[in-house]
């Protein structure tokens, strides 16, 4: 596969134009053809240690290129979750339509004994999903719903 001028004009398949900004970095990859999400590599010389409760700014070394009405949606990995307490600082990253820069993660350690990303490690995914973009105006009124302004456990059993 090569180079992209950031244009999909294939026919085929979507393309997300990835920029490689150092050396070592990654493209982002899926783990099975069925994955939502493409996983995010560590782009780092040497291993980068995360104490319990620490926040540790791990770079990827990618831009990417999404279309207008498209976000990028970062997540944590569920293996370094679930085993290593590894998850990233602000719960779910947001990345912009018009954001050209490099992607980088913030990782926090919930276990005691801390943890140490390796240079390559995969520490995230990325979902790209199309985002609505209304424009908010003031209401004076919202429309009713069964619900109403039922709020956290509303809606359990009664």
């Amino acid at each position: 596969m090569g180079i992209s001028d950031g244009n999909n004009n294939t026919g085929g398949a979507p393309v997300l134009p990835v920029k490689l900004l150092r050396p070592g970095a990654k493209l982002p990859r899926r783990g099975t053809p069925g994955s939502a999400g493409l996983d995010l590599s560590a782009c780092i010389e040497e291993p980068v240690e995360i104490r319990r409760g620490e926040i540790a700014k791990i770079p990827t070394g990618i831009a990417i290129q999404l279309e207008p009405g498209q976000v990028c949606l970062v997540f944590g990995r569920s293996g370094l979750g679930a085993r290593h307490g590894v998850v990233p600082a602000n719960a779910v990253g947001v990345v912009d339509s018009d954001y050209r820069g490099e992607l980088a993660v913030f990782l926090t350690c919930q276990k005691e004994e801390g943890y140490t990303v390796q240079p390559g490690e995969r520490v995230a995914q990325m979902v790209i999903l199309p985002v609505a973009m209304p424009e908010p105006v003031e209401a004076r009124e919202l429309d009713e719903t069964q619900r109403g302004a039922g709020g956290f456990g509303s809606t359990g059993a009664r």
